[in-house]
């Protein structure tokens, strides 16, 4: 019996998830109301109170869900034949593809349809694995490393706007080339020879 309820409970936040991204690529994070996402996901709003507290709620679990996509993609990249330990942007390849994966749910996050809320989420996610990349490549304090993370997340997600605004044709691998080129050039000063040649 406590497995059925496991899988209603699972199904439930799975269709309120859904419901709170459809509703943000169609009117924006900020002008949704809980009423709004209850009708959407067709859930009574006894059943979206018994899982979450109000809307931002909901979208922190989100968010949760997807940091733990990412670390685990992550993980799975730097574990690859051609993964470096001591390569700065290793979180990137992982993170293009999953965003070629999910484009309408980034669009919705970076451009502007997701509030203040939604990038700041995103980028606290980034800069967590950024400064995990980080731990074991920079050899230089010379720029402070809280710095040098931010450049980067602000890079990355100009970079992610731009692909989807200007250029979606392009493969994941190719937009990563690019952005790993302009980086790690600004990068190569405060990284050792040996992680600079092992990331081109």
């Amino acid at each position: 019996m406590s497995r059925e309820i496991d899988r209603r409970a699972a199904r439930t936040r799975k269709a309120l998830h859904q419901a709170l991204l459809t509703l943000m690529l169609r009117k924006g994070y900020e002008a949704l109301s809980v009423q709004d996402i209850i009708d959407e996901a067709d859930v009574g709003r006894s059943t979206f109170y018994a899982h979450y507290t109000g809307k931002e709620d909901l979208l922190r679990s989100g968010f949760q869900m997807l940091r733990e996509e990412l670390k685990e993609a992550q993980s799975t990249a730097r574990a690859g034949a051609k993964a470096s330990h001591d390569d700065p942007l290793g979180f990137s390849t992982a993170m293009f593809e999953h965003a070629a994966r999910y484009a309408d749910h980034y669009r919705t996050m970076i451009g502007g349809r997701g509030g203040a809320v939604t990038e700041n989420e995103i980028r606290l996610i980034l800069s967590e694995m950024v400064r995990q990349d980080l731990s074991s490549s920079l050899h230089d304090d010379t720029i402070p490393r809280d710095f040098v993370v931010q450049f980067i997340v602000s890079a990355f997600l100009t970079a992610l706007n731009w692909w989807f605004e200007r250029k979606p044709k392009l493969s994941p691998s190719q937009v990563d080339a690019m952005f790993r080129s302009l980086v790690l050039d600004g990068l190569s000063p405060l990284m050792g020879d040996e992680s600079r040649s092992s990331a081109d």
